[in-house]
């Protein structure tokens, strides 16, 4: 199967599994577009045109937010593609704190590949909250989000200069990089 074939399997495959859900943006966004959004960012603004790595994207929220498990995406996808999900995917039996310390902690030890989707989803994350507040939340916990997030980041340093670059804007906006 030519790999365009293959992407556009992962896209459908994603979509399908996300198709109830939605942001919690006041728009209620569909939740595929965040998945699509990672993606289109590694290939088109991180210049990534590994398949692997832009399938990884596709799917980075499924295991976490879906009943999706790694080994059905192993069967559709492969193993290195389901490594890479696997890297990426919280472990949401852990309370929330400790997910989100282990997301810094593991930041800095993560494949190339998995920090390239983590990069993307951190640009993609900030990007909407630079333009509007969840539901729920407060100007507090948003920013609180940013310092979280700089953290990750700065353990993902020297995987892709441009993702990085664009992230390193977004902080200094936020007056988080001096």
């Amino acid at each position: 199967m030519n790999p365009m074939a293959k992407l556009m399997q992962c896209v459908q495959f994603a979509a399908h599994k996300h198709k109830n859900q939605r942001r919690r943006d006041p728009n209620k966004t569909p939740y595929i577009n965040h998945p699509i959004n990672v993606a289109t960012i590694l290939a088109v603004e991180g210049c990534i045109d590994d398949k692997e790595v832009l399938q990884a994207a596709l799917l980075h929220d499924t295991v976490e937010d879906t009943e999706t498990t790694f080994e059905e995406i192993e069967e559709a996808f492969g193993k290195n593609v389901a490594e890479i999900v696997r890297e990426v995917t919280d472990d949401k039996s852990l309370p929330k704190l400790e997910r989100k310390r282990l997301q810094i902690v593991h930041a800095e030890t993560s494949s190339r590949k998995a920090k390239l989707v983590k990069l993307a989803d951190k640009l993609d994350n900030l990007r909407d909250l630079q333009n509007v507040l969840p539901e729920g939340w407060t100007d507090e916990r948003r920013e609180e989000y940013f310092i979280w997030a700089k953290k990750v980041v700065d353990n993902l340093r020297g995987t892709n200069e441009i993702l990085e670059s664009k992230l390193d804007a977004i902080f200094k906006d936020k007056k988080l990089l001096q």
